[in-house]
């Protein structure tokens, strides 16, 4: 299964718990806070933002909200000093999980994500431990219905693209994290639709697990991706389709 589409069960269930409109608003909140300290206020010249922003929409946040978020993030208003730290450790069977969280309080999210972490058959590690099993890519999720791949190939290609497979119903389309604002920008010129969008971090080789190893991991990513800090949970668990249907039940 790819990296992208190995958790789907899971991003389901978080899509369903992020529908708790209080939850949402806060991690985009957020999100646009620290786009917005990092590049600037300027959506026209921050991807970042820009992509924060429309998420935002996308939930009808109204617009003094979006607003007054970036200009915390600029430092034009006073409000929380968030922090984006990224947590290492391993899951049962010693799968490796690397956990991306924003927090305004990081001994608050250690402590929780170090208990989160041994009641889940896994513990957290040191700095380091697991991100040298992760390489850092670009990618986009472009659905199959209405586009055609060799125009698709031929836009992303020539935008920067590394490369394009097709999986579960999506077009992947991979990428440097140097190339990945281009061949974003260069998609959305020529109005390919897309899905989602984001640089993540792809496991180099996978850890196989079975039975009471795997529904083990999927508790422990799924209590990971529902806690409010985080804002992704990258692993490099192989876990068959099957095991996720049974802890889906």
């Amino acid at each position: 299964m790819s990296g992208h589409s190995k958790w789907a069960s899971i991003k389901h269930k978080k899509a369903a718990t992020d529908s708790k409109r209080g939850q949402a608003f806060t991690r985009v909140i957020r999100e646009i806070q620290i786009a917005a300290r990092q590049g600037g206020g300027d959506a026209e010249r921050n991807s970042r933002l820009r992509k924060a922003m429309d998420n935002a929409r996308a939930l009808n946040m109204p617009k003094d909200n979006i607003e007054k978020a970036i200009l915390r993030g600029t430092g034009q208003l006073e409000g929380v000093n968030y922090e984006e730290l990224t947590y290492e450790g391993y899951g049962p069977g010693g799968a490796a999980l690397l956990v991306e969280a924003v927090t305004d309080n990081k001994n608050r999210t250690v402590a929780e994500f170090r208990h989160l972490f041994s009641k889940n058959a896994g513990n957290l590690g040191e700095l380091g431990c697991v991100s040298w099993m992760f390489q850092k890519k670009g990618y986009v999720v472009v659905p199959t219905e209405g586009v055609k791949e060799d125009e698709l190939m031929d836009i992303a290609i020539s935008a920067g693209a590394e490369d394009i497979q097709e999986e579960e119903g999506a077009f992947m389309v991979y990428t440097t994290p140097e190339a990945f604002d281009d061949v974003v920008k260069a998609l959305q010129d020529a109005k390919v639709p897309m899905e989602d969008s984001k640089v993540g971090k792809f496991p180099q080789t996978y850890v196989t697990l079975a039975g009471k190893e795997a529904q083990q991991m999927l508790r422990l990513v799924s209590a990971l991706e529902d806690h409010d800090d985080v804002e992704n949970v990258w692993n490099n668990a192989d876990i068959s389709e099957e095991e996720m249907e049974k802890f889906s039940e």
